[in-house]
């Protein structure tokens, strides 16, 4: 994983109002999990086929927006958001679809 270029990115949103949740990353070694452990430690760290990071924050009408940032030079983002009283079981399968078609274009 770029962590220099997470860095960059993570500030850019946090201006705009967005939370990291989560930090996707392809797993090579322990010294690199615990870095971005570190660098990160309020989101939750998976294992993924992809370097993506999940930023959320509150969108329009009580929805929550959600958008999957790939960690690379070219700018790639998808975006989704939910409705307050959708599941969090269907919110979990929409961001798994959305990190499908990431892979797909990563």
């Amino acid at each position: 994983m770029n962590l220099e270029l997470a860095q960059q990115i993570v500030p850019t949103y946090e201006k705009h109002g967005w939370t990291l949740r989560r930090v996707l990353w392809r797993p090579s070694a322990e010294r690199e999990r615990q870095q971005i452990a570190q660098t990160f430690p309020e989101a939750s760290l998976i294992d993924s086929e992809i370097d993506a990071l999940w930023f959320a924050r509150a969108s329009h009408a009580g929805r929550e927006a959600w958008e999957l940032r790939l960690i690379a030079e070219q700018k790639y983002a998808l975006f989704e958001t939910f409705e307050a009283d959708e599941g969090e079981e269907d919110r979990e399968d929409a961001r798994r679809e959305m990190e499908k078609k990431m892979r797909d274009y990563a």
